[in-house]
């Protein structure tokens, strides 16, 4: 089982590409602009999307998707949500105004696009992979995800601010490997973190004091112009802990 990062940028500019991550070729962790870089062939192989939140950076590939290779695949792409968050994407998106509602056509017997309601706390087995999504705290609804695979688990925040729900739940995960939080702040920006419902590095090192079980820890979700200052500042507030910048390539093996 191998997850690898297609974006984990706050935002675009050069070769950034926001949050998406791939795993084994058929599974998609968010669907920002990094899912633009795969071939034809490879968004033909997409069956599944688990989408953290409906923010724009996270979803903004969904209507490509279905509409470049709805009518290559046999079945439709399914979308794996809160039920608020596929309430914002059929209300916002798929509309047939900013989008067309791929969810019934081209007939509604055979749609491009399928909605699937997921609760905090439920796990969807995939053959040996299991994705559960777990408490995030942000603007807008939204879930984390914890990935097991035969080997080891990871832990994958999205967007979120401080959040004891969230560590109640990783520090129970046995075999946690890895740890991708966020900090999408430096720490001259705490006003705006805080009202955004995000991490800033402050904030990263207070939440980080609840983990209570070993993890190699990636950081994520960084503000162009701001990424290398950002985590000089995560280095500082949490480097005992080791913190490393989640790069654009990088494939996590679980």
């Amino acid at each position: 089982m191998e997850l690898k990062i297609l974006g984990c940028s706050g935002g675009i500019g050069g070769h950034l590409r926001t949050t998406a991550m791939l795993l084994d070729g058929d599974v998609l962790i968010d669907a920002g602009t990094g899912v633009g870089d795969l071939s034809m062939a490879e968004l033909q192989m997409i069956d599944h999307v688990f989408v953290t939140h409906a923010h724009l950076d996270h979803i903004c590939s969904i209507p490509f998707i279905v509409d470049a290779v709805g009518g290559l695949r046999d079945s439709p792409l399914t979308v794996h949500a809160t039920p608020a968050t596929l309430n914002a994407l059929r209300t916002y998106i798929f509309n047939n105004h900013i989008w067309p509602d791929f969810s019934r056509l081209p007939s509604v017997g055979r749609p491009y696009l399928r909605y699937s309601p997921m609760a905090v706390g439920e796990t969807v087995t995939l053959g040996e992979r299991h994705i559960t999504a777990v408490p995030a705290v942000h603007l807008v609804p939204a879930v984390g995800y914890h990935l097991r695979g035969p080997k080891a688990s990871l832990v994958f925040t999205g967007d979120t601010t401080s959040n004891d729900a969230l560590w109640a739940v990783v520090n129970e995960i046995e075999d946690l490997r890895y740890l991708i939080i966020e900090t999408a702040f430096w720490e001259a920006e705490r006003d705006v973190a805080v009202a955004s419902k995000h991490l800033c590095p402050s904030l990263l090192a207070g939440e980080l004091k609840k983990l209570k079980r070993h993890a190699e820890l990636y950081i994520t979700h960084l503000k162009p112009g701001e990424m290398e200052l950002t985590m000089q500042q995560v280095q500082a507030a949490a480097g005992a802990l080791e913190p490393k910048m989640l790069a654009t390539g990088q494939v996590f093996t679980l």
